[in-house]
């Protein structure tokens, strides 16, 4: 079966080189788009959304990244775009929900020609005070907590081709 959406995803890959030129607002707002539209329990749309591309911002959220992880260098990857989800630390589907905002927007960037590739540790860097700080600072309600984020841009090369699946993904019971 060829499905254009099935090859959609079994082309997307992460992407961890990136051109230094800022995406388009039309294309950014696509992506967005794309994110409100994922599935949420019960209908809440609780999820938030939050873009970033203010250097300094950015910096910030790199190092803090970095620093939780226990690593050097932009763990973003130098995009020119990061996206951050954050979800009420109350919704007991927050990972769920935020998770699919997330494969949404990825999914709409490989459409539209852009790499993204998935950031973890946000749920860890947004518990820390200086990440309550950060959030109050960035005019968020209380009460979120960090969920993942996206690495988002031109990518500068060609992704590598999908690895074979492994035996054993898949078992039907009838």
């Amino acid at each position: 079966m060829t499905n254009q959406f099935i090859e959609l995803i079994k082309t997307r890959r992460s992407c961890r080189c990136y051109k230094s030129e800022q995406i388009s607002d039309s294309q950014l707002n696509a992506v967005l788009e794309a994110g409100t539209y994922a599935p949420t329990a019960h209908g809440k749309q609780d999820p938030v959304i939050v873009v970033v591309q203010e250097p300094r911002l950015m910096q910030r959220l790199a190092d803090m990244n970095a620093k939780v992880r226990g690593v050097a260098g932009n763990p973003y990857y130098d995009a020119p775009t990061y996206v951050l989800v954050f979800a009420s630390e109350d919704n007991a589907n927050a990972f769920q929900d935020g998770s699919c905002v997330l494969e949404n927007m990825m999914l709409a960037a490989h459409a539209l020609g852009l790499g993204s590739c998935w950031i973890n540790r946000e749920h860890e860097m947004f518990d820390t005070e200086e990440g309550k700080q950060l959030m109050r600072e960035m005019g968020l309600k209380e009460g979120l907590i960090g969920i993942g984020a996206l690495s988002l841009g031109l990518p500068a090369k060609e992704p590598k081709p999908a690895k074979e699946r492994k035996d054993g993904w898949i078992k039907v019971i009838r």
